[in-house]
């Protein structure tokens, strides 16, 4: 029996309506396309990492694929305040996961 394959996938995520196309092998997945994940807690970013982790693989930064290979980044809701201080971005570059309390703390050092 022949395997079929979904062309469409139809989904609404907080009240906007996204459809995703099957591009096939030509057209894979990749960082050019992410999702962004802002979070308010080091606990929130621990549970949307590890839920989209599974079956995927982390990337750097806070930037992960999933098991679907689509990329996600998991972040700080003020990432944008805390890597303006030039030693919280130098410690984000070397983060995998996002961690808090770390780019707070070399915030306060610049």
């Amino acid at each position: 029996m022949a395997r079929r394959q979904i062309a469409t996938v139809t989904l609404e995520l907080e009240g906007q309506q996204m459809v995703f196309l099957n591009g096939g092998p030509t057209y894979q997945l990749n960082p050019a396309f992410s999702f962004f994940v802002s979070c308010d807690s080091q606990q929130e970013i621990d549970a949307y990492w590890d839920k989209l982790l599974e079956g995927g693989k982390p990337m750097a930064c806070g930037w992960l694929t999933d098991r679907f290979g689509l990329c996600w980044q998991i972040v700080p809701r003020n990432i944008g305040e805390l890597i303006s201080h030039p030693k919280a971005m130098q410690a984000m570059m070397g983060m995998i996961k996002m961690d808090v309390a770390a780019l707070e703390a070399a915030a306060r050092e610049s």
